[in-house]
């Protein structure tokens, strides 16, 4: 059996050393970091999921919001709104849940979010500076998984790395950030053929694209370090996109529940704490 990378309490100690970093803030007399979610519409699994985010963000001592805007809200009044926290001297970072209703372009409100406070990392000026390794913000699950690798000491140069999934939220920024780190790296998707092949030639492999048990336990072998992004809801219970048996097959693997999601959240505390810092540095708080 291999080693199993646990988020869940490596989240817990991230909270903790950010909780006292923000604690050496406000003793120097700065406010607390502010983190505002702006959920359209009553989903409930988005609900819940900003909920979580308020309350770990409040636990590390940040100020934090929850904006709720009906759900038939036209997309020029979630414009108004971001616009009005984009000019919120008070407020470090924006996050817009996702996803959006449909009636309302996704993009065109990703792009209207500031930079410098789009703490989820989607805003195309921060996308374009993570693929460069020039800055920017990261998206938090990619970030949340080098996180991960670093903490276990996992080696990446002259590794070959298989992502499976090519979303813009997870699949192609933990593809730049492994290439950053002199891995070699293939993306593969839901539709790849030989599939089983390209797992067995590789030695790190990221699976993100939504499908229960899409990786099968009996491709993972014992040098393997497996990479489950998957949160997929099944007979009530949540399951990756690896099957259960392939985490003790492999090296080193994330399960789920426990693994990449705790890790989400505390990467994008992370975010709206160093655009906190950021801008504490530029003398506009």
């Amino acid at each position: 059996m291999g080693t199993l990378l646990n988020g869940f309490e490596l989240a817990k100690k991230r909270r903790t050393e950010l909780k006292d970093k923000v604690d050496e803030q406000l003793n120097k007399g700065n406010r607390a970091p502010s983190l505002t979610v702006v959920l359209v519409g009553d989903n409930p699994a988005s609900q819940s999921y900003v909920k979580s985010k308020k309350k770990q963000a409040e636990e590390v001592g940040f100020t934090s919001e929850i904006l709720i805007l009906d759900k038939d809200a036209s997309e020029l009044e979630v414009l108004d709104t971001v616009t009005r926290l984009n000019n919120d001297k008070n407020v470090d970072g924006i996050l817009v849940q996702l996803p959006l209703p449909k009636h309302i372009n996704e993009d065109t409100i990703i792009l209207a979010i500031s930079p410098e406070k789009d703490v989820d990392g989607l805003h195309p000026l921060n996308v374009g500076l993570v693929t460069l390794n020039k800055g920017g913000t990261k998206p938090c699950t990619p970030k949340g998984i080098m996180t991960i690798l670093n903490e276990y000491d996992i080696e990446l140069e002259g590794k070959n790395a298989l992502v499976i999934g090519r979303s813009r939220l997870v699949g192609q920024p933990i593809a730049s950030l492994l290439l950053h780190k002199n891995a070699t790296v293939t993306i593969a998707h839901s539709r790849t053929k030989n599939l089983e092949q390209l797992i067995a030639e590789h030695d790190i492999i990221v699976v993100a694209v939504g499908i229960p048990d899409f990786v099968k336990a009996s491709s993972i072998l014992p040098h393997h370090v497996l990479i489950d992004v998957g949160i997929n809801r099944v007979d009530g219970k949540i399951v990756g996109d690896a099957e259960h048996e392939s985490y003790e097959k492999a090296a080193y693997a994330t399960p789920v529940p426990k693994g990449v999601g705790p890790m989400t959240v505390v990467s994008l505390l992370e975010n709206t704490f160093e655009t906190y810092l950021r801008r504490i540095e530029r003398e506009e708080i």
